[in-house]
């Protein structure tokens, strides 16, 4: 159907999570530029919109170098926690419910910056949402895959005593940074490490990197998540696998199409994956850098693929139903979208 004004108001007024962004890709230039003169740090760009003007993309690798230039800034608890508050304020005016953030430490803790200093001031600004707006929200480390294995032990066993303890909201891991050439199986030892330790498992794979590193990141990893997976297409064997064992697919439609995964919305095989029974939600990855938060994620994808109302209905419940909350607050939140679904139609 199309994207109707009626339509495109439901999609941002309904309540949603999202399961697949990283914090550091929140980093809007003015932002970048505030931390930057606060803590004395150079950029290589004269201005807000000189760096804005770099977002031209041409592959994930690309948006990769900018992407470590900006963080950059990070220096201060002060930092993490402002950073953390522009996004949970977005997240707001989106009407999500529930956040699960990826924040990658080693590069923070490469430049000298601490666990707890990065841990510390996204868990301030994430109580704040919390007290403030209601939003729910789980921390998900990630393991940057373009580095050795044995970088992201140790990175792991700094931050155990964050892991499930009383008052921080980390649960999980993940793995994320170039996929080419990074195959999962590269952090077997890793993701063992962490299943022993009882923690939630997810995995980029199937974005830029081929099905089988979908394969790999259930067979060999164990993931309870798949982030991306839109090349599951390309398998079928997969995709009956993923509809029969219910993983969820937090897919990233702006990201794809602007990391030249799809080469326009038209191409994205997301409706494709939803038809075929597969748990997909929609997510906004970096959205500083991709030119969207989450409702403008929804927005596209309806205005670019014939999808109804009942697909975005279902992706919402899908959001929910794949995070790692527990089952009492997943009704609560199901609920709560049934709510306004029943109050539409009225």
């Amino acid at each position: 159907m199309p994207l109707t004004p009626e339509l495109a108001r439901t999609l941002c007024a309904m309540p949603k999570a999202e399961l697949h962004l990283h914090i550091e890709g929140t980093l809007e230039p003015e932002l970048i530029f505030r931390l930057a003169e606060r803590n004395r740090v150079a950029l290589p760009y004269p201005s807000v919109q000189a760096l804005r003007d770099a977002y031209a993309f041409t592959d994930l690798q690309s948006f990769l170098d900018i992407y470590y230039a900006g963080a950059s800034v990070l220096l201060t608890e002060d930092d993490f926690y402002d950073m953390t508050r522009a996004y949970m304020q977005r997240a707001a005016a989106d009407n999500i419910r529930h956040a699960e953030i990826f924040f990658d430490p080693q590069t923070h803790t490469s430049r000298g910056v601490s666990m707890a200093t990065v841990v510390n001031g996204i868990e301030r600004a994430l109580a704040e949402a919390q007290a403030r707006d209601g939003i729910t929200s789980r921390l998900i480390l990630c393991f940057l895959r373009h580095l050795p294995e044995d970088d992201a032990l140790q990175t792991l066993e700094t931050a155990l005593p964050y892991f499930n303890s009383h008052g921080h909201r980390l649960v999980g891991v993940g793995l994320d940074s170039s996929e080419q050439g990074h195959p999962p199986n590269k952090f077997a030892r890793v993701f063992e490490r962490c299943r022993a330790l009882g923690l939630r498992i997810v995995a980029h794979a199937g974005e830029e990197g081929p099905p089988e590193y979908i394969h790999e990141a259930l067979d060999m990893l164990r993931v309870e998540r798949v982030d991306h997976g839109v090349r599951a297409i390309e398998d079928e064997a997969l995709l009956a696998r993923l509809a029969r064992e219910k993983i969820a697919l937090t897919v990233c439609p702006l990201s794809n199409v602007r990391l030249k995964v799809f080469d326009h919305m038209g191409q994205h095989t997301l409706h494709q994956l939803l038809k075929r029974g597969l748990a997909v939600t929609i997510n906004s990855d970096d959205p500083a850098y991709f030119g969207g938060y989450l409702n403008d994620n929804f927005l596209a994808t309806f205005d670019a693929l014939d999808m109804t109302l009942d697909d975005a209905y279902t992706m919402a419940r899908n959001s929910f139903e794949a995070s790692f909350i527990d089952d009492a607050e997943k009704r609560r939140l199901v609920g709560e979208l049934e709510q306004f679904r029943a109050a539409q139609a009225q």
